[in-house]
C-alpha cells in the first residue's frame, strides 16, 4: 500500500490513532507537493465566452455550446485543541485519484447520465450513449418535454467529437494528459475562452464528471486537477468533500463541487460540463449520476 492509499483508506475509519493520522497526513502532503511540481429553450441570456450562451431561470443557468465546500475530514492532523485540521483540496483530489485507480470499470450497452438541478422545477436531464456513438436524450434543451429523442450530437471533448476508443487511449500520466489536452484541436465556436487559450481545467473536469472515462485516465485527471492553483477545501457537506477553485475563464465565478473521495465521483457542482460539449451552471447545486445500463427507454416511434 502506498502513502496515498494509506490516507484514502483512513476515510472509512472514523477514529484512527493520532500517530497514524499525523504520519499519514505528513506523507500525503509530501506526495502532494511532488505531484504539484510535475433549437433551444430561451430563458434570457448573456454571453459567457465564444460559442457559449447562458440561459437563466430562478437560481439556475444553462449554457449551450453550439448545438459538480471544504470538508473537515476526520483523518486530518490533530491540533493542540484536539480538533482535526481540515485536509486540503489538493489532498482530497489525490485521495479521489487513488480511489479512481482501484475502482473496476463496469460495463453495459449504454452510458447513462442524469443531471438534476436541485431546488429547481427544471426536470432531470438524461442521456444514453452507445459505444458506436449513437445518443439519445430526455429533457435537454430543444427536446420535447419528458420524451426520449435521438440526439444529433454524440460525445464531445474540447468542442470536438470523442469516441469510446479515443477515451480508452488517453494518457494515464497527469502531465501527459494535460499536454494531450493542450494539443488537442477543437472547434473554437464550441469552446470556452480558457479552452481556446490552452487551459486544461474544464476539459479535466469533463473527464471526471459525465464522460465514460476509463479508471486509470480518471485517476490521472484527478491528479492533474490536484496540481491546479487555488483549489480549496471549504467544509464537510452531505455526500463528500466540498471544494472550490477559480473559474479559468476569469469571470469571477468560483467553481464549486462536492467530491466523494471514496468513490472518486463528483456528486454535485455549480457547473456541469456535459458529455455533448454543452455546459450548465447554477446558483445552487447540480447533482450528477452516471452508470452503465442495458436498457434504452422507448422513443416516440417505438411506442405502440
Amino acid at each position: 500500500m502506498n502513502d496515498l492509499e494509506e490516507v484514502a483508506g483512513l476515510l472509512a475509519k472514523p477514529e484512527p490513532s493520532e500517530e497514524v493520522v499525523a504520519r499519514s497526513r505528513s506523507r500525503l502532503q509530501h506526495r502532494a507537493l511532488g505531484h504539484g511540481a510535475r433549437g433551444h429553450r430561451t430563458l434570457g441570456h448573456r454571453m459567457r465566452s465564444p460559442g457559449r450562451v447562458r440561459w437563466f431561470v430562478p437560481g439556475v443557468a444553462l449554457v449551450a455550446a453550439g448545438a459538480a465546500a471544504a470538508v473537515v475530514i476526520a483523518t486530518g492532523a490533530v491540533t493542540n485543541a484536539g480538533a482535526p485540521a481540515p485536509v486540503s483540496g489538493k489532498e482530497v483530489l489525490l485521495m479521489a485519484a487513488v480511489s479512481a485507480e482501484r475502482t473496476p470499470q463496469s460495463s453495459g450497452t449504454y452510458w447513462h447520465v442524469t443531471a438534476t438541478w436541485l431546488d429547481s422545477e427544471i426536470p432531470p436531464m438524461e442521456s444514453w450513449t452507445s459505444r458506436d456513438g449513437k445518443r439519445w436524450t430526455r429533457n435537454e434543451p430543444g427536446d420535447t418535454s419528458d420524451t426520449v429523442v435521438p440526439a444529433s450530437i454524440s460525445l464531445r471533448l474540447k468542442g470536438a467529437d470523442v469516441s469510446f476508443d479515443d477515451l480508452e487511449k488517453l494518457p494515464t500520466d497527469p502531465e501527459a494528459l494535460k499536454a494531450w489536452i493542450v494539443q488537442r484541436k477543437g472547434n473554437p465556436d464550441d469552446m470556452s475562452t480558457s479552452e481556446i487559450q490552452g487551459d486544461p481545467t474544464l476539459t479535466l473536469l469533463t473527464l471526471i464528471t459525465e464522460l465514460p472515462t476509463p479508471a486509470d485516465v480518471r485517476s490521472a485527471a484527478f491528479r492533474a486537477l490536484a496540481a491546479t492553483p487555488g483549489v480549496e477545501n471549504t467544509g464537510a457537506v452531505e455526500g463528500g468533500q466540498a471544494l472550490r477553485m477559480p473559474d479559468p475563464d476569469g469571470l469571477g465565478e468560483e467553481i464549486k463541487m462536492v467530491v466523494d473521495p471514496e468513490t472518486a465521483r463528483v456528486v454535485r457542482a455549480n457547473l456541469l460540463l456535459t458529455a455533448d460539449g454543452s455546459s450548465g451552471s447554477s446558483d445552487g447545486d447540480i447533482a450528477v449520476t452516471t452508470d452503465w445500463t442495458d436498457e434504452l427507454p422507448a422513443t416516440p416511434k417505438d411506442r405502440p
